[in-house]
């Protein structure tokens, strides 16, 4: 009987990390396809916004102003190449600065709660929720587009309200815990960091290219495409393998089995390293929030004085990349180019983050790893090493870029500000991967399997996704403020000022990891 016990319990756990341990190749690509569809999908959505918002307010204003601008034989429009005015561009700042800031606030506030959703019912199941704030948001502005007439624009604003259901933090966190799950290889984790930056990427050099393309034959055809490619998402969803939501496999071993055999997240069993209580129905909801608040907090306590340094680094790159964000209005205000054809000009910088994140660090990182006459721990050791000195210099990079931005008086010259740029995009590929680094978060038992620590690294991811969603949070306003500013006083540089002393400052802080 107990050689029949040790066998169902013996099939019961290879059932389980078989589901845990899908196919690495197929897995990773389930999902880059997941992030091309749902980044495009947002990317689609950004520049013809701008648009929307500044056609309705260039409208409003000359019809108060100067009437015989607009068009009265044909919908009222205006010509673009007016809108540029400091009061229409001021106003589109801050309706879009104000929508970025609802869309985060709600997407930050939610992430613990959503966190017990994916433990109880599984990260597919938050993926799904996923999609349904970001097919409103594209599906409200539409309807806010075409119903002018009865609703007005500060309607709009109302479309990223239902980030509540998660939005980029809860969904990035989940993505590059899923990838990094996938290997044990330092090196191999930091090439799917890479791929996954690389699609980033390639979206954003199609994405604004097809948005400028598409909106030129009708304004609202981005939106729609959007919400087509967010429907495509919801199959590719069902398609990836969820190591929290594994079914149960038949198991004849006693109730008081080695927690080790149970799933490693789920409702029933809590990882013992985040035990969080068991909570009465009586018990508020704001209790197990709290306890994981706590139990957040207590990981960053445990772990060495590198995870602080990096995590104080990713909210201040965060903070400081919110400047991407203006880059279409920036073009548009300060060049006076229209949408379209600032959305080519970002595609065409975006060429560069996808060459250097799909061909050339992918190719440092299998030089690096397959160098001779050096053994596994030493590979290791020095690969940490890389990651900070490659950090370090994608820093460097992103100052000068930043500055050259702010100081390029003509397109000619902003083009290859931009692509300087550009370079620094390769952060997160070394960032992300010093975070299974032994002096970032060390293995507390080297024999350890790898799926007991399964739970910590997935709040590993959490923790940062959290810290970087903070950086944007606060980055939103903070960008938008100081580009009002900078059209009141004609400094329109300033917000890319900003930023290179947020990375300098970042500089300053990576100067204190030691790998």
């Amino acid at each position: 009987m107990d050689s029949i016990r040790s066998g169902a319990a013996t099939s019961a756990s290879a059932h389980a990390a078989h589901h845990r341990k899908p196919h690495p190749r197929l897995a990773i690509l389930a999902l880059l396809a997941l992030l091309l569809l749902v980044n495009l999908a947002q990317s689609l959505y950004q520049l013809p916004l701008n648009r929307v918002v500044e056609r309705r307010l260039c409208r409003e204003y000359y019809g108060t102003h100067d009437p015989s601008v607009v068009d009265p034989d044909g919908d009222g429009n205006v010509d673009e190449g007016l809108c540029k005015v400091d009061a229409v561009q001021q106003k589109l700042a801050w309706i879009t600065g104000s929508m970025e800031t609802l869309w985060i606030v709600g997407d930050f506030i939610m992430t613990i709660p959503l966190g017990f959703i994916a433990e109880r019912y599984g990260r597919r199941t938050v993926l799904w929720l996923n999609i349904i704030p970001r097919l409103f948001m594209l599906a409200w502005t539409t309807v806010v587009s075409y119903f002018e007439e009865s609703l007005p624009l500060k309607a709009i604003i109302a479309s990223p309200s239902l980030s509540i259901l998660g939005g980029d933090c809860v969904f990035n966190s989940i993505v590059y815990a899923l990838a990094a799950g996938l290997t044990d290889d330092n090196i191999v984790r930091a090439t799917y960091f890479s791929w996954t930056n690389a699609v980033s990427y390639v979206v954003t050099f199609v994405g604004p290219g097809l948005a400028g393309a598409t909106m030129t034959l009708n304004l609202l055809l981005p939106f729609w495409i959007g919400i087509c490619l967010l429907l495509l998402a919801v199959p590719v969803i069902s398609v990836l393998a969820d190591p929290t939501h594994v079914a149960p496999a038949p198991a004849l071993a006693d109730e008081d089995e080695d927690e080790q055999q149970r799933p490693l997240i789920s409702s029933s069993s809590p990882s013992p390293t985040l035990k969080v209580h068991r909570i009465s129905k009586e018990v508020s909801m704001l209790t197990p929030i709290v306890e994981r608040a706590r139990a957040l907090h207590s990981i960053i306590k445990s772990h060495p004085r590198n995870l602080s340094l990096l995590l104080i680094s990713f909210f201040l790159t965060s903070l400081a990349s919110s400047d991407t964000k203006l880059l279409a209005q920036y073009i548009s205000k300060r060049y006076h180019w229209e949408f379209a054809s600032a959305g080519y000009l970002l595609s065409a910088k975006a060429v560069v983050n996808f060459t250097l994140l799909t061909f050339i660090i992918p190719g440092i990182l299998r030089k690096r790893g397959s160098s001779p006459g050096r053994s596994r721990s030493q590979s290791q050791s020095l690969s940490d090493r890389d990651n900070v000195r490659y950090a370090r210099i994608c820093l460097v990079v992103s100052v000068l870029g930043a500055l050259a931005i702010a100081l390029a008086v003509t397109v000619w010259l902003l083009f290859p500000s931009l692509l300087l740029y550009a370079l620094g995009s390769a952060l997160p590929v070394f960032t992300l991967g010093l975070l299974k680094s032994p002096s970032v978060t060390p293995s507390k038992d080297h024999g350890q399997t790898t799926a007991s620590s399964a739970e910590p690294e997935m709040h590993i991811f959490s923790i940062v996704m959290m810290v970087k969603t903070l950086g944007s949070l606060v980055g939103a306003p903070l960008m938008a403020t100081l580009w009002v500013q900078g059209i009141a006083t004609g400094v329109l540089g300033v917000p890319y000022f900003v930023s290179a002393a947020l990375y300098v400052a970042a500089i300053a802080v990576f100067a204190g990891i030691r790998a």
